[in-house]
């Protein structure tokens, strides 16, 4: 491909890649006016972020068999057009029920993005040049949540909440025209991949049994899940313990953000001259190491607010180092299951992430103690399974090229 179509290729995969982050951050200044209109409490508002992340990691799954089948188009014009739709009934619905099940209904149709553009660099990119693409999608989806409460929290004030769903819409819109007249087609339709339930089970059973797939969607899914313990904590520890306002809070999420921003872009570097497995390895060792000074110095109640930001930061830091290359390496086996392996990859990261989120809320004892721990463990976690599934790897490579080199047996 030329450079144009790689650099407009690039732009509506990232766009593709910010739906759904867009949809969880955006509407979240709005909660109380949203809990007013409809005369309801914030707590069932909340619920409406739940139903949307279920509904992600529950269409991933749906999505994968779909884009192996039907190729990559006309899922994504059918999840796209329904996204729409659901935003719009978000948009004039009138009661919190409504709000919540239309919800749900924007993540079915939104996540066939999020899958579409993995399978879509599997199609379209050479293997050892999807690294340094999902490096890039990567950078976009960090920059989402810098953008999204912000812009939310403008359009909320100057039109009203109505208007942050009439808006997603609207770039939707967009989104599926640029889908439409420049995304190639990639993989065609396969009509002898079956969806009855027994044939897609067995589609997945294929890629779980897949070593690689196995060992880096699981290293990449539990050490990528640590932004989501510094999520689901950050709130409480800055503003609570800290005592921070919740201007200086948003400071605080912008600054941190960062950190996940940079080390993509450090991917790109370090891909020049090291493979994505040493990149991993590298990157999972300097985490462990950040971890250990964190948990012990948050322990030990060293840090200053000033103390925790600076190892948050060098920690967050190296997220950027496992989630691209593991990604890359994940699909790099597949290429007629790559919806598939796309899809239990999103969905194994989602889930982690909600487990890992839940863990913080019910560790928590009023100290930053939780966040770290949780994120320190994440990285442990992920760096065990990669020495582990890392030499089963190898012992598989190993066998199979014995097994071609292996003289025949005389007759």
């Amino acid at each position: 491909m030329t450079r144009k179509q790689h650099f407009y290729i690039i732009l509506i995969l990232g766009a593709l890649c910010t739906v759904s982050p867009f949809s969880i951050d955006m509407y979240l200044p709005g909660f109380p006016a949203i809990a007013q209109d409809l005369n309801t409490t914030i707590s069932q508002v909340q619920l409406s972020l739940t139903a949307y992340l279920i509904g992600i990691s529950a269409g991933q799954l749906l999505y994968g068999p779909l884009l192996d089948r039907y190729g990559r188009k006309r899922p994504l014009y059918a999840g796209m057009l329904l996204y729409i739709l659901a935003s719009i009934g978000c948009a004039f619905t009138n009661s919190v029920d409504a709000l919540i099940a239309m919800r749900f209904l924007q993540a079915i149709g939104g996540c066939a993005g999020m899958v579409a553009a993995q399978a879509y660099v599997r199609d379209l990119f050479p293997v050892k040049e999807t690294a340094k693409v999902f490096s890039t999608l990567t950078l976009v989806i960090a920059v989402s949540p810098m953008v999204a409460p912000t812009v939310g929290g403008y359009v909320t004030a100057a039109f009203g909440w109505h208007a942050v769903f009439v808006i997603l819409a609207l770039i939707t819109a967009l989104i599926l025209l640029g889908i439409y007249f420049v995304l190639p087609q990639g993989k065609p339709a396969d009509p002898s991949m079956s969806l009855k339930p027994k044939a897609v089970l067995s589609n997945f059973w294929l890629v779980l049994r897949n070593p690689q797939f196995l060992v880096y969607s699981l290293v990449g899914g539990i050490a990528a899940a640590a932004p989501f313990a510094y999520i689901a904590g950050s709130p409480d520890v800055f503003m609570n313990i800290y005592k921070v306002s919740e201007q200086q809070y948003g400071w605080i999420f912008a600054i941190l953000s960062v950190a996940l921003i940079g080390s993509p872009q450090l991917n790109h570097l370090f891909l020049r001259r090291y493979t994505s497995e040493q990149i991993i390895k590298a990157g999972l060792l300097y985490q462990t190491v950040v971890g250990a000074f964190l948990v012990y110095g948050v322990y030990a109640d060293w840090y200053s607010i000033t103390g925790l930001l600076i190892l948050l930061f060098l920690f967050l830091s190296g997220q950027g180092l496992t989630s691209p290359n593991s990604s890359a390496l994940s699909l790099a086996p597949f290429a007629r299951h790559a919806g598939s392996a796309a899809a239990l990859m999103g969905s194994l990261r989602m889930g982690v992430g909600a487990m890992v989120s839940a863990a913080v809320s019910l560790l928590h004892n009023g100290t930053a103690l939780p966040m770290v721990l949780v994120m320190g463990l994440c990285t442990v976690t992920g760096l065990a399974i990669l020495f582990i599934g890392g030499n089963v790897i190898k012992r598989r490579l190993d066998k199979a090229i014995e097994e071609e080199v292996a003289p025949e047996p005389s007759l």
